[in-house]
């Protein structure tokens, strides 16, 4: 059993799960506590059996109820250092004893499942997404990226499935009601990454094995889940792709997607 539900994705708030047989972990606490634990009640895990929360960046929407998940549950944190110094309000609700340091490119391990953080180009400490591995198979969650280069591809090449960020489309973003600097900064280097993107990555990835992909982190203002589909389903075409070469879907912002098995 290797299985991925996203909780909560979205510009507003995000939590996702992995699970195997043995080892549940959560990836970034950023809706809080009650939300988490409706979420997980309504797929019938309970927080007392998670394993750990693994975390991708400090920016509030990834980390809002980490530390109170942490100290109400007893849960071990799982964070670079220059992340951790860089939330000080919940690296004061976490129990020294359940602070697990990890550094980018280290893999480590939870329980029957290795993790590996990758850094990521976005305006935070030290952000990274994660290479999940169980047995021979390896997940990806990438979300908050900038840009994507080519050390971000092999990093998530070989990936049977992947939770990729399709944030924004460009027109729409121009449109929005975000103010320019904002704007500017989702746009930029070091903001998020765009659903004409999301749809290149995938198509790249298509050629090392990627059998599923999620869409997700969508902005509210300047996204679509329809457009972000579509644009992301254009791109597969012009690269001679087809509806059956993966399964696609869009990560909700409010609710719990469908069960992924890998």
């Amino acid at each position: 059993m290797f299985n991925f539900y996203s909780l909560y994705s979205g510009s507003s708030g995000n939590s996702l799960l992995v699970e195997t047989e043995n080892t549940k972990l959560l990836i970034d606490a950023g809706v809080s506590c009650k939300k988490i634990e409706t979420a997980l009640n309504n797929i019938n895990v309970d927080l007392h059996t998670i394993d750990g929360i693994l975390v991708t960046h400090e920016h509030i929407d990834h980390v809002q109820s980490l530390g109170t998940l942490s100290k109400k549950f007893d849960l071990p944190v799982f964070v670079n250092q220059e992340t951790l110094d860089a939330m000080p309000k919940q690296k004061d609700k976490i129990d020294d004893k359940n602070i697990n340091i990890f550094k980018i490119d280290d893999k480590f391990s939870i329980g029957d499942m290795d993790i590996k953080p990758f850094s990521i180009p976005h305006d935070a400490a030290n952000p990274c997404g994660f290479n999940i591995f169980k047995d021979t198979k390896k997940i990806s969650i990438a979300t908050d990226i900038g840009h994507m280069n080519n050390d971000i591809l092999k990093k998530l090449e070989e990936s049977l499935f992947i939770l990729l960020e399709a944030n924004y489309d460009p027109e729409v973003l121009k449109c929005s009601a975000y103010p320019f600097n904002l704007k500017t900064r989702i746009a930029g280097p070091n903001g998020h990454l765009s659903n004409e993107i999301a749809g290149k990555t995938i198509c790249h990835l298509l050629k090392s094995g990627l059998q599923n992909a999620m869409l997700g982190h969508l902005s509210k203002e300047s996204n679509f889940p329809e457009l972000a589909y579509k644009t992301v389903a254009e791109e597969l075409m012009l690269n001679n792709y087809n509806e059956n070469s993966i399964h696609l879907s869009v990560a909700n912002r409010d609710k719990c997607s469908k069960l992924i098995t890998i």
